[in-house]
């Protein structure tokens, strides 16, 4: 039997890397998931609509740009 996750519309993101370091954008009636295009059966998040809203917003603004060198 197929879960809820497997039923989800994966996409692979625009800025995939040849290298095949890409993450997976799976869309559901109820939430949105993310998971490593290399393990598609592995760990997977999960967010509701609100929730991801939230965390676009949040890489946008440069809230987890904290690699030296940048603005924190």
């Amino acid at each position: 039997m197929e879960s809820h996750l497997d039923q989800a519309n994966w996409t692979k993101s625009s800025y995939s890397q040849a290298n095949g370091n890409c993450v997976e954008i799976g869309l559901s009636v109820e939430l949105i998931r993310v998971r490593d295009s290399k393990n598609p059966q592995g760990p997977r998040l999960q967010f509701t609509p609100t929730e991801w809203d939230a965390f676009l917003g949040a890489v946008r603004n440069g809230e987890f740009d904290h690699r030296p060198g940048h603005a924190s």
